[in-house]
């Protein structure tokens, strides 16, 4: 596949999509593809760079990972292309080659799939839920316990605490960022005493999403 129709199927523009993979290159994440000029309308050629299947889902994942089912759907179009014309090995040495080809690829579509599981399930769990929700049902969200998930988010500077007081706080750039919101109550006293306003941490449904991918491997 060409660098320009992973572009077309992001919907980004090629000079990035080359840049992508420059980059994962030069870190020897995948190898530097082979690369013609392709003709340009004005001013000088551009370069094109053919992609192997796998790579490209490397390239992929890194820029757009929600595009990764198109990408798939794009490589069984041209692999069912490819099948109405069989190409059948003419020895041995071209045998084995198809048989490691095919065996490289679905490798490669299992990494996908396992790379993706944990986005899915986290979905999943989001559709359940509506609003925003206490720190008791996100843990309950995320099968993990309570505690356990409050001193995770303590100690990765989501939540904290006043000295001397019992209630959790939000980070402001949780708060900015639409991960968590705080809940504020107005607490009742008698006719002596004025209410008083109390606050409660909650999770967003974006703030669930990421707790949901980063604790994929959390304790249940």
């Amino acid at each position: 596949m060409s660098s320009a129709e992973i572009a077309e199927l992001l919907g980004a523009r090629h000079d990035n999509v080359r840049r992508t993979i420059q980059r994962l290159a030069l870190k020897k994440v995948i190898p530097l593809p082979p690369a013609e000029e392709k003709p340009a309308t004005g001013g000088r050629p551009g370069l094109l760079y053919h992609v192997s299947k796998r790579d490209s889902y490397v390239v992929v994942a890194q820029m757009s990972p929600e595009f990764t089912a198109r990408l798939v759907d794009r490589w069984q179009e041209l692999e069912d292309q490819q099948a109405a014309r069989p190409a059948i090995p003419q020895s041995l040495p071209e045998a084995l080659r198809l048989a490691a080809d095919l065996a490289e690829q679905n490798g490669a579509l299992r990494a996908v799939v396992a790379e993706q599981r944990p986005k899915i399930e986290a979905l999943g769990r989001i559709a359940e839920s509506s609003g925003t929700l206490c720190l008791t049902d996100a843990a309950k969200h995320l099968n993990v316990q309570r505690k356990w998930l409050l001193g995770w988010m303590r100690d990765n500077r989501w939540i904290y605490r006043r000295e001397g007081s019992a209630r959790w706080l939000a980070y402001a750039p949780r708060l900015s960022s639409g991960l968590l919101e705080h809940k504020v109550t107005v607490i009742g006293l008698d006719d002596e005493q004025q209410d008083r306003l109390a606050s409660q941490v909650r999770v967003t449904p974006k703030g669930l999403t990421v707790l949901a991918q980063k604790l994929g491997g959390a304790p249940r």
